[in-house]
């Protein structure tokens, strides 16, 4: 018998943004010891909720800041969810104070470091850093991956970058990995939601990362179908490497995602997995531009570590009485 919802106490926070009407919201659940044992609630108060995520903390050690993290879409659990673990790491140090967090969740031990001073300049939201499970990547298969996926986006295989290649990525859980040739391709985002709902279940994907590279700046960032490095080779990337990126998410209910910090762990274990990364690699995404909900998204990653740290603020939404 599902336990009664009504009465839980749901923050709202928007995760990877400075400012409500941006990033991806997120419920959070501080305290949910009561719906520990009870999937079907947590699920019914997150399709209440209405957000792609919502996180609920089930079990608690104050004293060594170590909680129990479980996610849940309007639909489903999902086993990791990274903006709802940035909003909720904000949430614990708004209330308690900045400092290191453990989560345990289905996926693993997630480590968060928060701090107070989001930029660096005494003001601004908490931010929050989070450090994934190990991440792995494998090439996708072109019949049984790529191709059906292609066909639910109605994109063509010219649509691809040639020097990103189709890659399903996993860093708590997996996404497919599709890296369009412009901007132009990415902006222009209309699937077949039941298709590619469909392949995505029959793979068990999270979402669909769809990535475009931004183009060089006067700073010497990546360029063309190749990238500069502080070390001078064309294949490894340089600090400053900006990725614009959408991510379908219908197994979750929701057309897109606007900021999805578990695919951008994934995403960057892919570019290590290829070989792009020579030294420590600071890349940021950029995601939900096209859908009005703009996000900011950093990635560290390093080639000899396989782990991924994404760093982003979070900002309270406020909720009418």
């Amino acid at each position: 018998m599902t336990a009664p919802t009504t009465d839980i106490d749901v923050l709202h926070y928007s995760a990877f943004t400075t400012h409500p009407d941006g990033g991806n919201p997120a419920g959070v659940v501080l305290d949910a010891a009561a719906l520990a044992d009870d999937d079907a609630a947590m699920t019914a108060v997150a399709a209440r909720v209405g957000y792609s995520e919502t996180a609920f903390i089930t079990e608690r050690d104050e004293a060594a800041r170590r909680y129990r993290l479980r996610y849940f879409s309007p639909l489903a659990e999902v086993a990791f969810c990274g903006h709802a673990t940035i909003a909720t790491a904000v949430a614990l140090a708004d209330r308690d104070g900045p400092g290191e967090l453990v989560f345990d969740t289905a996926s693993g031990e997630i480590r968060v470091e928060t701090t107070a001073d989001g930029d660096g300049d005494g003001d601004g939201p908490s931010r929050a850093t989070l450090t994934s499970v190990p991440t792995r990547s494998r090439p996708a298969d072109p019949g049984a991956e790529v191709e059906p996926t292609l066909a639910a986006l109605r994109w063509s295989a010219d649509d691809l970058d040639p020097a990103l290649p189709p890659h399903v990525a996993f860093a708590g859980n997996d996404h497919l990995v599709l890296a369009a040739a412009t901007r132009e391709r990415l902006a222009d985002l209309d699937y077949d939601y039941d298709a590619l709902e469909a392949v995505m279940r029959r793979r068990g994907w999270t979402t669909v990362h769809l990535v475009w590279r931004e183009a060089a700046d006067a700073r010497g960032s990546a360029k063309g179908s190749s990238y500069g490095s502080a070390g001078g080779s064309p294949d490894g990337l340089t600090d400053g490497v900006v990725f614009h990126a959408r991510d379908p998410f219908p197994v979750g209910g929701v057309v897109e995602d606007p900021a999805t910090g578990a695919a951008a762990a994934a995403f960057g274990g892919y570019l290590r997995a290829l070989g792009l990364v020579e030294g420590p690699t600071r890349v940021r995404i950029r995601q939900g531009e096209d859908m009005g909900r703009p996000s900011d998204l950093l990635l560290d990653v390093t080639p000899d570590e396989p782990r991924v740290r994404v760093s982003g603020q979070a900002v309270r939404i406020p909720q009418s009485v």
